[in-house]
Order: C-alpha cells, then sequence, then structure tokens
C-alpha cells in the first residue's frame, strides 16, 4: 500500500532569496541614514519649537507664504512640506508598491497573504481602538485614521540605534508591511479626506498622468521631459481638491519595474535608487522638522492621556498596532497551515509588531488634515503622535534587547562568505561548485598550518640542541667561573 502524499509545511518568515535579499538590504540601509536624519528633525523642531527664545521665529517661519497665487500655489514653508515634499515619499512609496506587486515577495498570493493580512489587521485595529475610546469619551471621531500608519524610517533609526542584528527576515517582513500600510493610507487620504473636488483640474491630472504613461511605453527618456511634466500634475492634482500627493503615487505605479534582455536594472528600480535618498535624507526630515513643532509643556502630556482625541492615538498605536499586526500574523499562519521559520519565535514577531506602533510621517500628515481649522487640537494629536511612537520605541527596544543574542547569531549566519565571492555562503550550500571552492580554502589553510607547525618543531629542536650544546661546553665551571 503506498503511503500517503504529504505536502511539505509552507514557512512564514523563511529566509529571502538572494535578489529580494539584495534589495532589501540596500533600500533598508537608504531608510535607516533617513530615519536617523528624520530622529535629528525631530528634535531641532521641538527644540525650535519649545524654547521661548525661538518659538516666534518658527512660528513665523513655518507660516511664510510663497509660491505663485495665480496657479493656486501661494502655500505656506509648512503646507509645502506636507503637500510638495511628501509627493516625492509617495511617489518612492508607489515604485516600492509597484516592484512588491510585479518582481517581489506581494507577487505570490500566497506570500503575500501575509503582510497583506497583518498590515490591513494593523490598521482596522487601531482604528477601531481610536473609534472605542472617542465613542465611550465622547471624542471627535475625524481622527480614526491617525493611529493607522506606521514609519517605516523612524522604526529603522530605532534599529540603527539600539544597535539590533534583526534578521533580514523580520526587517523584510516590516519594510512590506510598510509598504502595504503606505498603500492604505493614501486610499484613506484620497477617499475621507477630499472635501470638494475641481473636475477641470482633475481631469488635466488625469491627462498629465496619461501622457506620462504614454511618454514611458514609448521609452522616451529624459529627466527634462518627466519632471516638469511630473510637477505640472502635482499642480494639477492639488488645485483639483485631491491631495496632491496621490499625483506622486500614480506616476510611481505607472513605471515599469520589471527588468528586461540588456538591462541591469528596471527603469523603475533606476529611478527608485535615485530618487529614495532624496526621499528618505531631505522630504520626509523637512517635513518632520515643519510638522513636528509642537509645545511640549507638562500640562500638554498630561492632556495626551486625558482626551478622548489624544487617548485614542495613543492606545491605537500602542495596543492596536501591536495586537493587529501580531494578531493577523498569527490568524494568516494558522488558517494556510504554515508554520513560523524555525529560527524564530512568535515573541519575534510580537517585538516586531510593537515597533510598528512608530507612527510618524503619515500619521501626523493625517492628523493635520483630520482636523483642520483647529490648531490646539491639531497639536495635541501631534504630541499624541510623537508620544506614542517614542513610548511603542522602548517597548520594542526592550523586546528585541532580550533577543538580540540569538540574532546577532543569526545574522552573522546570513553574512558569512568563507569563499569571499561576495555571495552569503548560506545560499551555495546546494552548489557542488561552492564545496569545490571550500575544499580548496581548506587544502590552502592545513597546508599553512602545517608550514606553521613544521617550522615550530624545528625551531624547538633547534633550540633544544643549543642547550644540550651550551651545557657541554661548561662543564668545568663553577658559579660561572674556571674550577
Amino acid at each position: 500500500m503506498a503511503a500517503p502524499r504529504t505536502t511539505p509545511t509552507r514557512k512564514v518568515l523563511g529566509r529571502l532569496s538572494l535578489p529580494e535579499r539584495t534589495y532589501v538590504a540596500d533600500a533598508l540601509r537608504t531608510e535607516t541614514v533617513g530615519g536617523v536624519l528624520l530622529l535629528i528633525a525631530t528634535v531641532a523642531a521641538l527644540t525650535w519649537a519649545n524654547v521661548p527664545a525661538l518659538h516666534e521665529s518658527y512660528e513665523s517661519v513655518s507660516t511664510f507664504h510663497l509660491g505663485p497665487e495665480a496657479l493656486g500655489l501661494n502655500l505656506s514653508i509648512a503646507h509645502w512640506a506636507a503637500d510638495g515634499l511628501l509627493a516625492i515619499f509617495f511617489f518612492v512609496a508607489g515604485i516600492e508598491l509597484k516592484r512588491e506587486l510585479v518582481a517581489g515577495d506581494l507577487r505570490d498570493p500566497r506570500a503575500a497573504a501575509l503582510p497583506v493580512v497583518a498590515a490591513l489587521c494593523g490598521m482596522a485595529v487601531p482604528a477601531l481602538a481610536y473609534t472605542l475610546t472617542n465613542v465611550t469619551g465622547g471624542g471627535s471621531l475625524q481622527g480614526w485614521a491617525v493611529p493607522t500608519a506606521t514609519d517605516i524610517a523612524f522604526a529603522l533609526a530605532v534599529l540603527a540605534v539600539i544597535g539590533t542584528s534583526l534578521p533580514s527576515a523580520l526587517r523584510a517582513f516590516l519594510l512590506t508591511l510598510a509598504v502595504v500600510d503606505d498603500l492604505f493610507a493614501i486610499l484613506i487620504i484620497a477617499v475621507f479626506f477630499t472635501d470638494t473636488i475641481d473636475f477641470a483640474a482633475l481631469g488635466g491630472a488625469a491627462v498629465g498622468l496619461a501622457v506620462f504613461w504614454l511618454l514611458l511605453r514609448m521609452g522616451v527618456r529624459g529627466w527634462y521631459v518627466y519632471v516638469p511634466l511630473a510637477l505640472v500634475n502635482w499642480a494639477l492634482m492639488y488645485n483639483s481638491g485631491v491631495h496632491a500627493t496621490i499625483a506622486g503615487v500614480a506616476m510611481g505605479l505607472m513605471l515599469r519595474c520589471t527588468t528586461r534582455e540588456g538591462e541591469a536594472h528596471s527603469p523603475g528600480g533606476h529611478i527608485e535608487h535615485l530618487v529614495r535618498p532624496l526621499s528618505a535624507g531631505l522630504a520626509v526630515p523637512l517635513f518632520a522638522l515643519f510638522s513636528a513643532g509642537v509645545a511640549l509643556s507638562g500640562g500638554a502630556l498630561g492632556e495626551v492621556f486625558g482626551r478622548p482625541e489624544t487617548l485614542g492615538v495613543v492606545l491605537g498605536l500602542i495596543v492596536g498596532k501591536t495586537v493587529g499586526i501580531f494578531g493577523g500574523t498569527w490568524l494568516t499562519a494558522r488558517f494556510t497551515r504554515a508554520s513560523l521559520s524555525d529560527d524564530l519565535q512568535w515573541a519575534d514577531v510580537f517585538a516586531v509588531a510593537t515597533l510598528a506602533g512608530i507612527g510618524f510621517t503619515v500619521s501626523l500628515l493625517i492628523g493635520e488634515l483630520a482636523f483642520e481649522g483647529d490648531a490646539a487640537l491639531t497639536d495635541e494629536v501631534k504630541a499624541a503622535v510623537l508620544t506614542s511612537s517614542v513610548i511603542a520605541a522602548l517597548l520594542a527596544t526592550v523586546l528585541l534587547k532580550i533577543r538580540n543574542a540569538k540574532y546577532r547569531r543569526l545574522w552573522e549566519a546570513e553574512e558569512r562568505d568563507d569563499d569571499l565571492d561576495g555571495i552569503p555562503d548560506i545560499y551555495e550550500e546546494d552548489d557542488p561548485a561552492y564545496h569545490l571552492r571550500m575544499a580548496d580554502i581548506y587544502d590552502r589553510k592545513a597546508a599553512e598550518h602545517r608550514r606553521i607547525a613544521e617550522q615550530k618543531a624545528a625551531e624547538r629542536t633547534a633550540a633544544q640542541r643549543r642547550g644540550l650544546a651550551e651545557v657541554t661546553g661548561g662543564a668545568g665551571e663553577e658559579n660561572g667561573r674556571p674550577a
């Protein structure tokens, strides 16, 4: 009787493929540097806004207007940062999403289920926590979307500061979560924070995006073509009433992110490589500089836990994000009959879910949109986002540090390259050529060790002979003098 056929259990958060690992490493390296700059910009904003001698200058710079009034673009510096510079951030997010859908983990529905479900749960549960807090406390429901967003740059900056050697699979999971998170945040902004629409401007933006798409399909090259067109599309989208960052996302999604014969990199990958440093190193830190400058008096921090709107944000980011992402990951693994990677434990997923409670860039943006016209409440919600992000970072630091010795061993195994061919050995274990190279390396090492052993043995023999000669030559001496 034939043995029953069994299907291998699919692993959750297992080892990445080599191309995916390389992409993730490059992306996270830039985002980590950007995250450190983001932290610096945040500290600078808080200092600038809270030092009495500087506060007035912060307000005057933030509210200073510039731009052509005739085009409807006479905006404050803070407004330019939120609607203009963040369009670059969302452009990169659009490219990331396109790449994930056509060349990354999201192209496989089974692999995509985990980060998508985890991200959706990680947005739904915080929104539910905020809503329940404000329904029971009699607060405003306008800010339900504030705690739904994760800030990947801030999270990676925390990892860089605490020095944890988080395995690449967990880092990739965090990055993919953030990509899906950004997609739904964009949809939330487009659907729920668009009050009035200028259909003429929206139609013009649609035509401009169609021209952008056609030029790409025709293979037209040159930044001098696309940058002016992108600026026109952005301006039309801004004047349409739809948030201007949607133009950035749309153009990012139009780029081709697969390679063709003879191409080392896809157009989308090449442009992302060029623009990501601009986004992470300039656009997002400048947005933080003019958005995070809120007054942080003792009374204001006390209000964070005493007002339903701000308490809802705190509970949404700290509790909602953790429960949502961890619960979504566990449920997906449970109902798809997948098992966690042998190298990880559910405590690791919980720690990363806690880290995802750092909501900064998009949370601040949604806070401004949700409570537009109420400056006091907007500042209090921003203070709640900052407070929650700090608490989430501290909790994640404690949880990740507990397992850091294990992470370091996994990281060292992932990075080891004994044959010095530029490819980690863990990816070459089934390649006979790798084992031949290693055998040759071990033979050379063994020969070197034999040579060193023989040299030391010869030196010992020579030393012994010299000792015997000295004893024989001094047989008639006493106390160093002739007898």
